[in-house]
């Protein structure tokens, strides 16, 4: 995916370009799925609006220049701001990455490699642009491959967007290489993508294709292990992302699925009107939605509990289990044990 000039995985040492958004969670999910997942060494935080020294054990700065002690190969814009555009703070946080001769990823819906003048100043400075986001040439629709796979194919779905399923694949998919099986992360989206270095945006992708980009995943992951996460995108009762969620679902053709869903959400945010289904009946939803021919099963629930206390995430928990009468679990709280068990039949 990357630019021949960006620096081998080897060297590359990274700057995440966090402005405005180190603190928030949604907006700044790139930013904390690098530092938590990537296999890099992320060196420095750039928010000049984060009110502290360090971030989860890394130097905060405030500028690129100050970024520069830490001896940075790349800088990463770490920010998914809605509609993809990269705001003007950030703009001048790249253009300095650049000039100080940084290599730079982004995963913007608008690439930086299109806008004349990034592009031109990147071709002066010698420097790679990587738009995480842009499409592969040949995509197409699927050829059936992807129900002849040699692999279990395991999709994280979820009740709402924005709720973990890339970090529940993360997590059953590192407790499974602790078990020594050959897994594979599966990226679909710019997160996933800048943590594993390979993958395809999906919702980038025009619209009769998105089946066929997974297809493509599917097939590419299944040559480097026999279990495959798949990572989740939006969500079937999601009035503006369902559509790429299905054509998510029918291109992976998985076995299994994980259900993801943030205890105490009752509606979507920022969605008053779209109130969220009970999990039984959207665990009967999902199962219903798979491709007639490759029926999936909902194996297990994961919970993202960052709204409650010890005692309360345990009761949702519980009452998860009661309500599906499936194994349930947070395993970003309580370890990814269960849900690997409940998903690989031990």
């Amino acid at each position: 995916m990357a630019d021949d000039k960006q620096a081998s995985a080897g060297t590359k040492r990274v700057l995440v370009l966090a402005e405005g958004y180190l603190a928030d969670p949604h907006h700044g999910k790139t930013t904390r799925g690098v530092v938590d997942y990537a296999s890099f060494p992320v060196v420095a935080l750039l928010d000049s609006t984060y009110d502290g020294d360090v971030f989860k054990g890394i130097p905060v700065v405030d500028s690129v220049t100050d970024a520069l002690a830490f001896d940075p190969t790349t800088a990463i814009v770490g920010v998914a701001p809605t509609g993809g555009r990269l705001p003007d703070t950030l703009r001048a946080h790249v253009t300095a990455s650049i000039t100080a001769g940084l290599h730079v990823e982004a995963g913007m819906h608008e690439f930086l490699a299109d806008d004349p003048e990034l592009a031109a100043l990147a071709r002066d400075c010698g420097v790679g642009l990587c738009d995480l986001r842009r499409p592969p040439e040949g995509l197409s629709v699927p050829t059936g491959a992807n129900l002849e796979l040699d692999a279990t194919v395991v999709l994280t779905v979820g009740s709402d967007c924005a709720i973990g399923k890339m970090t529940i694949a993360l997590e059953l998919h590192l407790e499974s290489l602790r078990r020594g099986r050959r897994s594979v992360f599966v990226p679909t989206g710019q997160t996933g993508i800048a943590i594993a270095g390979w993958g395809i945006a999906v919702d980038a992708v025009v619209a009769d294709f998105i089946a066929g980009a997974v297809e493509q995943l599917v097939v590419d992951g299944s040559a480097l292990g026999d279990l495959l996460w798949v990572e989740g995108q939006g969500s079937l009762i999601h009035p503006m992302y369902s559509g790429v969620t299905l054509g998510l679902y029918h291109g992976s053709a998985p076995q299994l699925l994980v259900l993801c869903h943030k205890a105490g959400m009752d509606h979507l945010e920022g969605h008053a009107r779209h109130a969220i289904p009970p999990l039984r009946e959207l665990v009967d939803l999902h199962e219903r939605s798979a491709l007639p021919a490759c029926p999936a099963r909902v194996a297990a629930i994961a919970l993202n509990t960052s709204l409650l206390d010890d005692d309360e995430a345990r009761a949702a928990i519980a009452a998860a289990t009661a309500e599906t009468g499936l194994p349930a679990d947070d395993p970003v709280r309580f370890g990814a044990e269960r849900l690997t068990d409940a998903c690989l039949g031990t």
